[in-house]
């Protein structure tokens, strides 16, 4: 070899050795999810208030379903506060039912032996509410899909169904294979674990019946709120409160928790001076034995309004009557309480009035005197406690009634149906009822105690 070779070769080694101790690791791309779900066994978790099994079969967490067991849970060891969750998820009883947990608990004083808190529920059956959300053993139904009846069709029956559930601080949203359905804001847990559920089973033909769970995972940090499409309702339990979301999509509070501002007399231009109260973030008109508008009467909104979505949340005491009017005008120049149509506002049980009018058109929820509101009875919240009440006019004057999320009534403004109602009411001798092209917002005096907050808007 000749010397000018030998040095070239010698300075190529030279350079690959500099080279190659300067060499760059390759970029490691950092991924936040962590797998709760190993695929093989079940470590991580464990099983609560119930009978039912779990095991692992090819790849998937089975939860099966036995007679005479309570609801079932396979639930985290570890608790989670925000977090974005993902699984899939499949059910073989097109009947039957099952749920994720999200920030739950177990054995409380007021839930003894039992898991407690909010499910994202899978519902294969007709009702079709998968990916609501559902409080297990405490407050019942928080979003029923009445609430957004165009996501009914995401779960599909028969197959494995992507769940993606996302907490961040008190905001809850949920997915069913991409499509986005629920959002829940809501004050209470802000962590517990996650839980995986076989449903109770009454009748012995019932039992058997298979759950599938498989690639469950989890993310904890860098978590940014994922975009929900404009116009989904939102459940909303902070009261007198407005999300980003809500505000952004034209949601207005009609009262500020503090103050009479946007309210007045429905007799005068100001607010009452005495029979009604606003504090600690309610307003609320004061008892005065049972009179219609015979204390501070009753108050209306400054603004009038067309076309809306109206939500509501109210606390009756017993025996108590009250009520939400609509297209108000206050062109009757009545002496008791002003005309307009009525979300009935009452307590079935003991107020009189639920036993007048026609097949209990006058009941708690109902358009009153006109249209009797179809409520189950899970959807009624105690006396003492706060029920949400709903009414949205479209802008061809289809509405709704909605109670606690259940929609329990609809009816067409102006329609030849309609004037029939009204012309077997007491509402006959006022021409046009109910048909005015905008109104007042009404909260009724009738000489009961009742409260209101969170009362909210959005025009359509």
């Amino acid at each position: 070899m000749n010397s000018l070779r030998k040095t070239a070769l010698l300075a190529t080694g030279a350079l690959t050795l500099l080279l190659s101790s300067f060499q760059l690791r390759p970029v490691r791309v950092v991924d936040d999810w962590q797998n709760l779900f190993d695929g093989k066994t079940l470590t991580g978790w464990k099983r609560l208030g119930g009978t039912a099994e779990y095991q692992v079969e090819n790849g998937a967490i089975v939860g099966t379903s036995v007679a005479g067991s309570g609801n079932t849970f396979l639930v985290t060891d570890k608790e989670y506060g925000d977090f974005d969750l993902e699984l899939d998820v499949k059910i073989d009883d097109p009947a039957g039912n099952s749920g994720v947990q999200t920030r739950s608990h177990f054995d409380a004083a007021a839930q003894p032996g039992k898991v407690y808190g909010r499910q994202v529920e899978i519902d294969p059956s007709a009702r079709s509410w998968s990916g609501g959300v559902y409080d297990e053993a405490r407050r019942q139904w928080l979003y029923p899909l009445d609430l957004h009846p165009q996501a009914k069709t995401a779960f599909k029956v028969g197959q494995y169904n992507h769940l993606q559930i996302e907490c961040l601080g008190n905001e809850l949203k949920t997915w069913v294979n991409g499509v986005p359905v629920a959002y829940v804001v809501d004050p209470i847990d802000p962590q517990g674990f996650i839980g995986l559920q076989v449903h109770a089973v009454t009748d012995a033909a019932q039992a058997g019946h298979k759950v599938y769970f498989k690639n469950i995972r989890i993310k904890t940090k860098n978590l940014t709120p994922s975009p929900f499409p404009a116009d989904i309702y939102v459940v909303n339990f902070v009261p007198n409160y407005l999300n980003a979301y809500e505000k952004q999509h034209g949601w207005q509070l009609l009262f500020d928790g503090k103050t009479s501002q946007g309210w007045r007399s429905a007799k005068s231009p100001t607010f009452p001076a005495a029979g009604w109260q606003i504090a600690d973030g309610m307003i609320t008109v004061l008892p005065s034995e049972g009179k219609e508008a015979a204390n501070g009467g009753d108050i209306v909104t400054k603004a009038e309004y067309q076309a809306f979505d109206l939500s509501f949340e109210f606390k009756l005491t017993p025996g108590a009557n009250s009520g939400v009017k609509y297209f108000v005008t206050l062109a009757e120049k009545t002496d008791g309480s002003a005309i307009g149509l009525e979300y009935q506002v009452l307590d079935d049980a003991l107020h009189p009035d639920a036993k007048l009018g026609r097949d209990g058109d006058r009941t708690l929820a109902s358009l009153y005197d006109l249209k009797t509101a179809d409520k189950p009875a899970r959807f009624v919240h105690p006396i003492g406690e706060w029920n949400v009440g709903r009414v949205v006019v479209y802008p061809n004057n289809h509405v709704e009634h909605y109670l606690n999320g259940a929609k329990v009534l609809e009816y067409e403004r102006g329609s030849p149906a309609f004037r029939e109602l009204v012309a077997q009411s007491k509402y006959h001798v006022w021409p046009n009822f109910g048909e005015a092209p905008a109104g007042h917002l009404l909260l009724q005096d009738h000489g009961n105690r009742v409260s209101f907050r969170s009362i909210k808007l959005k025009q359509l």
